[in-house]
């Protein structure tokens, strides 16, 4: 069983059939949360698998590989009053789930560019991980985090942007009049730190830290194709004040 298969299958226990069991089979003694809504430890999930409600479900959209990196993407139906889209990510460690990171944000139904937050390509390439993960890099590093818009579209198609943020419309017109929006509302894209980067054929996934008129988990999720971003998902995630040692986020 390879790390995708294990963390499916620990996954599907877990919160698919809602299992407390199923933590003593697939989570190391010391796993390690950094979620805000659990402590550390297995006895913690435990907890939160045995509290998990009857109309508890999730719905899976894609999920990609990277070593001992496996990222779920997906929406969960059940956890509040509110469908919520996720990016969970977890290190596997001598066949254990033995850390996790995830963000969450609540369904929009109604989006500026009519997609939703978890449609289109669902399935990893077969091959490219390399050049897609150096692009995507580069990319983080000089429009991201230097803010470089200059060079944009040598990163960007000029073609095809398919977006699935909630308040952007396709294309590079789309993403700039959002940006504005934002930017009127004193929420500038502010990157300060990529913290993971998860590539598997032509998606890569970056966790990253910043401001977005607060501090905020950004995760974004990229398609790359002929040597250009054409695709991108994402979850913008407030970061609590105060949270527990050994629950930060990143």
């Amino acid at each position: 069983m390879n790390n995708k298969e294990l963390v499916l299958k620990a996954a599907g226990e877990l919160f698919g059939d809602k299992d407390p069991s199923a933590v003593d089979r697939w989570v190391a003694p010391d796993y390690r949360q950094h979620s805000s809504l659990i402590a550390d430890g297995p006895e913690a999930l435990r907890g939160l698998v045995a509290s998990l409600p009857e109309g508890f479900r999730y719905e899976p959209a894609r999920v990609i590989a990277d070593g001992d990196l496996v990222a779920l993407h997906g929406v969960y139906h059940g956890f509040g009053p509110e469908p919520l889209v996720a990016f969970d990510l977890f290190r596997v460690r001598d066949g254990k789930l033995a850390e996790h990171w995830d963000a969450l944000t609540p369904v929009v139904e109604n989006t500026a560019s009519g997609r939703s937050q978890t449609d289109g390509a669902a399935q990893p390439a077969a091959e490219g991980t390399e050049r897609s993960r150096e692009l995507v890099q580069e990319f983080a590093q000089r429009i991201l985090q230097d803010a470089d818009y200059s060079v944009l579209t040598d990163y960007i198609s000029t073609e095809t942007y398919l977006q699935h943020n909630p308040e952007a419309a396709d294309g590079l017109d789309g993403f700039g009049a959002a940006a504005a929006k934002w930017a009127g509302e004193g929420k500038n894209l502010v990157y300060k730190t990529v913290h993971q980067v998860v590539a598997e054929g032509d998606l890569v996934l970056l966790q990253s830290e910043g401001e977005f008129g607060e501090p905020v988990a950004y995760w974004d999720l990229f398609r790359v194709q002929d040597g250009r971003i054409v695709e991108h998902w994402d979850v913008i995630a407030p970061i609590p004040a105060g949270l527990p040692h050994g629950n930060g986020l990143f």
